[in-house]
């Protein structure tokens, strides 16, 4: 018998990918929700969502539901309008999210996956560090703070009621449609535009969609998922200059980097405001996922450069379009 599940935010990037995904397979019954955009076809069936708050009535998109994956959130965003960031991220992540799980509880459902956030652990790590699944939190951003305590409050919620919750922290995640500087960065390489990050010594780990949303799958029915954090990635760890290098090749142009030190940059960056994209540039921040590894017995599907072809392809296809 199929498993009915929720997914929320299913016209977004990652929830997108994880209704199309799901839906391919037969051990589930798919409902999607979302505020707009939703695209369905098959036996998808959607649901219009509320606005992520804490008065938001989810009870008719409950009904029935074994599992939830929480994808919904209030993301992190480049350029901050709101005059009080935290209280609005904690409106929608937190209050949001707990007003969802609450309800999911009532309606009976098992199971509540939680898509966090690698914030949640902090902004970077050291050389030759990686940040692990049960490390203590040390988020400062709104975001990540946000995030940090959604998922205190989901595990409280689980001792109290016996809700099987997963939280599941990606990094940066990129594939075919993805934004923000990811996609800047595409679009240089694919212009020839000479970049300064020809010797930049730092390591990243990134996730590609696919592999997130293969592991999220995992998460629906794995007996050993609930109660537990994750992180996870692609399990390669580039410098800024290597992926740079890696996505030019993947786009059929090579990477036109120039060797600027990397000291250059950063203080360039510090004298204009921008010490945050320096440190997203030259900093390192990695994650271990083998508790991703042991407990679930999961590996990424996907290798890197297979993800970074798919994302340049479907690029390249847009670009023409």
């Amino acid at each position: 018998m199929s498993q009915a599940v929720l997914v929320t935010g299913a016209s977004g990037f990652v929830g997108s990918a994880l209704v199309e995904r799901l839906s391919c397979d037969t051990r589930f019954q798919v409902h999607a929700a979302a505020r707009k955009g939703l695209v369905l076809g098959g036996t998808v069936q959607g649901f219009r969502a509320p606005d992520l708050g804490a008065s938001a009535d989810w009870h008719d998109a409950l009904l029935g539901m074994g599992a939830v994956i929480h994808c919904a959130a209030r993301v992190h965003v480049m350029n901050e309008q709101a005059d009080d960031p935290l209280t609005e991220f904690r409106r929608v992540n937190v209050e949001g999210t707990l007003h969802l799980a609450r309800q999911a509880v009532a309606a009976g459902v098992r199971r509540f996956i939680f898509v966090s956030s690698i914030k949640v652990n902090g902004e970077q790590t050291s050389p030759g560090e990686a940040f692990r699944a049960d490390d203590e939190s040390r988020a400062s951003d709104p975001y990540g703070i946000s995030k940090r305590e959604a998922e205190n409050g989901l595990l409280a919620l689980a001792a109290e009621t016996g809700l099987e919750v997963v939280i599941v922290r990606p990094p940066l995640i990129y594939g075919p449609g993805v934004k923000a500087n990811f996609l800047s960065m595409l679009s240089w390489l694919n212009k020839g535009v000479p970049l300064p990050f020809g010797v930049i010594d730092n390591r990243r780990s990134l996730v590609a969609l696919d592999n997130l949303v293969d592991l999220l799958a995992l998460c629906l029915t794995h007996p050993a998922a609930a109660g537990q954090r994750f992180l996870v990635s692609d399990g390669e760890d580039l410098s800024t200059t290597e992926l740079l290098r890696r996505l030019g090749q993947a786009l059929g142009r090579p990477a036109r980097l120039l060797p600027v030190p990397q000291g250059w940059i950063e203080g360039g960056a510090s004298l204009v405001g921008r010490k945050d994209l320096s440190q997203r540039l030259c900093g390192s921040l990695q994650v271990n996922i083998d508790k991703t590894r042991k407990l679930l017995g999961w590996a990424p599907p996907v290798s890197v450069d297979q993800s970074l072809a798919k994302t340049a392809a479907y690029f390249l296809e847009s670009s023409r379009s």
